[in-house]
């Protein structure tokens, strides 16, 4: 077993877990950074395939990433690390947080200070789709991410459809019109 790679696991999801604040959807920006950009683990549209094949399935993305990517990078040992470090820090701050800011709420300071994080979790997320939808680019063109963004909207703001449906519907299209690329023989 490789402990420095144990140890980048689990401290590259530590990290995540910790600084995450709001909850998986502002964690994913940093898994990224951790795995892509800071170890090198994967490629940008390895892990946004990741990410998609994750959000369809139910139950906390972060812990569904921690586990894929721990075990791919280091096995069942990596993926009980990673795993236990994306988990570990939400329970500690849990306990610790909730209890401070419920004695707390009153207060301006964390009144101001629950504000103050809102925007920066907001502008993580927008980041984390203008990421995908840039990888998305790359495989399918911009007509198509534009489309099928616009049409996503539509369906999920101002039709108010559950996501589940829609995510199943472009689950069965992806199926239905997926071409194996062209070999090089072709």
């Amino acid at each position: 077993m490789d402990w420095t790679l144990q140890k980048q696991l689990f401290l590259g999801f530590f990290r995540a877990g910790i600084f995450g604040y709001g909850g998986g959807p502002a964690s994913i920006p940093l898994v990224h950074k951790e795995v892509v950009q800071g170890y090198g683990w994967m490629s940008d549209e390895e892990f946004y395939d990741i990410l998609a094949i994750g959000n369809t399935l139910p139950g906390p993305i972060m812990t569904k990433m921690a586990g894929y990517i721990g075990y791919r990078i280091g096995g069942v040992t990596g993926l009980f690390s990673a795993l236990t470090a994306s988990v570990f820090p939400t329970v500690v701050l849990m306990i610790v947080l909730i209890g401070a800011l419920l004695s707390f709420q009153s207060s301006p300071i964390v009144q101001g200070m629950t504000s103050a994080i809102a925007p920066v979790v907001g502008v993580m997320m927008l980041t984390l789709t203008y990421n995908t939808l840039k990888s998305t680019k790359g495989r399918t063109g911009w007509l198509f991410v534009t489309v099928f963004t616009l049409l996503s909207i539509v369906v999920l703001e101002l039709l108010n459809i559950h996501p589940a449906f829609w995510i199943a519907l472009l689950l069965i299209i992806g199926v239905m019109y997926w071409r194996k690329p062209a070999s090089p023989e072709e």
